[in-house]
């Protein structure tokens, strides 16, 4: 399989993010995403945030919420507390209703201190519908007063970046609740041993090479790279055959509080397809499917049935129910025999 940028041949992935629950499984459902070597992070639900460090927190650029129940989305003030005073735009997405949850945690507190504030920090708010999507701006300098609505047609891609892009899928919960995937182009690995054998040093250029490589910059141009003495220019085609080498991109999908209809599950499967690892939730054994049915969840055996289904690589199930405290091995069990059903059936 070769780049869509070089040409070149591709091999074992490398992670670039390392995805993790910020809690054990019976606790407030959450997933951090850190990027390998940069100072930046995603995070998916906004529940409690206690074990995860300021340092950790103060690397999130965007945030992805399911839905707006207490333990998905109690964490913000914590997030916000920390934000406050730093110059910082926080990009936040959430279903139907977000704009005036975020409205009325926002309106919960006085603001008339803020212009004491050196940094201004301001949240850029996306509400993600069937219909549409809607996005208003909410500015610390401005009282967190939302402005600069605009709204655009439905898409199921919500971020695109040069290196990746984050998708969405409506669910059923009894209300709106979204589900995420998060997509790497390709991983670009570099031979620091090849760099140095062509002279060159390691540095901030290499960030504008790879940067050039999910561009699609033309491979005939001419890269200019920083020298002691000035600047070398090398082919991007040559200098990507000798110096990179080009991974299949990582895949992670986020999926949790969804009843398990057959429109459900069908959505769960085309947004896991594929995945390197899906975090599925999975409150109930099978045991007690009428009590998932009434809460509107999934059981472990129709968690491991998607992923199976889905042909996920690896999965990791969470938000598990208080009630089956100490018997995590039973919903591991349950939802390794469907998924390994499901993939010999497909």
């Amino acid at each position: 399989m070769s780049s869509p940028a070089t040409g070149l041949r591709q091999t074992v992935m490398r992670p670039t993010y390392h995805p993790r629950l910020i809690n054990g499984p019976f606790e407030d459902p959450g997933l951090f995403v850190p990027f390998q070597f940069q100072r930046r992070a995603f995070l998916f639900d906004l529940g409690d945030l206690s074990s995860l460090s300021p340092r950790d927190l103060l690397k999130v650029s965007h945030v992805f919420v399911t839905h707006t129940h207490m333990d998905h989305f109690i964490g913000f003030d914590r997030l916000l507390r920390l934000f406050l005073g730093r110059r910082k735009t926080l990009n936040l997405f959430g279903p139907k209703g977000f704009l005036g949850h975020m409205k009325g945690k926002l309106s919960g507190y006085s603001w008339d201190l803020v212009e004491n504030y050196e940094n201004p920090l301001v949240l850029k708010v996306t509400e993600i519908a069937d219909t549409g999507s809607a996005t208003a701006v909410f500015a610390c300098q401005d009282r967190f007063v939302p402005k600069d609505h605009r709204t655009e047609p439905f898409s199921e891609r919500i971020l695109q970046e040069p290196a990746l892009a984050v998708s969405t899928t409506l669910f059923d919960h009894s209300i709106p609740c979204l589900g995420f995937s998060m997509q790497e182009r390709f991983h670009v690995n570099i031979k620091k041993d090849a760099v140095e054998a062509m002279g060159l040093q390691i540095g901030p250029w290499l960030k504008e090479f790879k940067e050039a490589l999910f561009a699609s910059k033309d491979p005939a141009a001419l890269f200019s790279i920083p020298t002691g003495d000035g600047f070398r220019r090398v082919r991007l085609e040559e200098l990507a055959e000798r110096i990179a080498v080009i991974a299949p991109g990582q895949k992670i999908a986020y999926i949790t509080d969804i009843e398990c209809s057959p429109s459900n599950e069908a959505k769960a499967v085309l947004l896991a397809k594929g995945a390197d690892h899906l975090f599925i939730e999975a409150p109930f054994l099978e045991s007690e499917k009428r009590t998932a049915i009434q809460k509107h969840h999934l059981t472990a055996q129709q968690a491991g049935r998607i992923a199976g289904t889905a042909r996920v690589k690896q999965f990791t199930l969470f938000h598990f129910s208080p009630r089956y405290t100490g018997r995590s091995r039973d919903f591991e069990n349950e939802a390794q025999r469907a998924y390994e059903n499901a993939r010999r059936t497909e």
